[in-house]
């Protein structure tokens, strides 16, 4: 794979293909419309790899450190969405 200067959410929109369910895409159709379609399916594909990251993550710091509570791994969530909300940027997909 090629070295990409963005992260993820950053860069010009480029163009991929992408095989649905009809049920699925039609019920994306129904829900926002043919103009917002692709913007649905960004957004769900990043919140999807900002939560695998936010997974190895916490695998690699339970690797680490042992066992994090329910509780803690919640937290972790919460300071993880937080913090990207704010700054608007999101960790490297690599």
């Amino acid at each position: 794979m090629s070295e990409v200067p963005y992260s993820v959410g950053e860069g010009p929109a480029t163009r991929v293909s992408l095989s649905l369910p009809e049920g699925t895409a039609e019920a994306i159709r129904r829900r926002v419309g043919d103009r917002e379609f692709s913007a649905f399916v960004t957004a769900a594909v990043e919140r999807e790899l900002r939560g695998q990251i936010l997974d190895e993550y916490l695998a690699d710091y339970e690797r680490r450190k042992g066992l994090i509570s329910e509780r803690e791994q919640e937290r972790a969530r919460r300071l993880f969405d937080e913090a990207f909300a704010e700054e608007g940027q999101w960790p490297d997909a690599s």
